[in-house]
């Protein structure tokens, strides 16, 4: 889409146009979110884990699952964030609301994750260690 005044302009729909729109928004929300690169941080940190200490297939598509449901919850975050701001630019009760509510949103699955993951990593990490 291309801003023309207050108005955007739709492209023509293609898949290398759809996929381009959308690594624009994970490149704005990644240069502009720290959260969104700690996320990231995260990702790498728990794949390079899966690898060394040999996580199952199973293990394996459950981290691929909540690294995506916690990135993408970040990225929708950032959408109510931005629609907020645009639609309500001075301090508003209720667009403090909707912004803490989403952030919270990202947070709950964010935590789901973390003990999903010490669920499934902290045994692998004590028998990796030599503790159990």
């Amino acid at each position: 889409m291309k801003l023309i005044g207050r108005r955007y302009k739709k492209d023509k729909k293609t898949v290398q146009g759809t996929l381009k729109n959308a690594l624009e928004g994970i490149i704005y929300t990644f240069n502009t979110e720290i959260n969104l690169r700690i996320h990231f941080l995260a990702t790498v940190i728990v794949l390079i884990g899966c690898y060394i200490l040999e996580a199952s297939l199973l293990e394996w598509i459950i981290c691929l699952l909540l690294i995506g449901l916690v990135i993408s919850f970040e990225l929708i975050n950032t959408v109510v964030e931005v629609i907020v701001d645009m639609v309500e630019p001075h301090y508003n009760p209720l667009a403090k609301i909707a912004k803490d509510t989403a952030s919270g949103a990202v947070l709950v699955v964010a935590i789901t994750a973390a003990i999903i993951g010490l669920i499934i990593f902290l045994p692998k990490v004590l028998v990796f260690i030599g503790v159990v």
